[in-house]
């Protein structure tokens, strides 16, 4: 068996160092869409249960800032019940 040159062991080096890397981005994506999954539920959760001072501010800080942060019209369409102005002065908590 003919033994493989260093340019063709390099070679071999860097689809392995390719995959690797793929792989590495995957899993790092993986890791940020579980944080961001993570994190929208608490902000969620804040909003139907929470009681403190943070918890109704919340609604308020949501409606002034998830209109310059949302671009596509189906994703602001996926936030219709949180743009909605607060109806009638009340806790600031979307309708149920």
């Amino acid at each position: 068996m003919a033994r493989k040159t260093i340019e063709q062991r390099l070679a071999e080096l860097d689809v392995q160092r390719a995959t690797l890397k793929a792989r590495l981005n995957k899993q790092e994506r993986a890791r940020d869409t579980r944080r961001k999954v993570l994190l929208g539920a608490l902000v969620l959760h804040r909003l139907e249960h929470g009681r403190d001072e943070l918890s109704r501010a919340l609604p308020d800080w949501l409606r002034r800032e998830l209109p310059g942060f949302l671009t596509r019209d189906g994703d602001k369409e996926l936030f219709d019940d949180l743009l909605k102005p607060a109806a009638g002065g009340g806790t600031g908590a979307p309708d149920p």
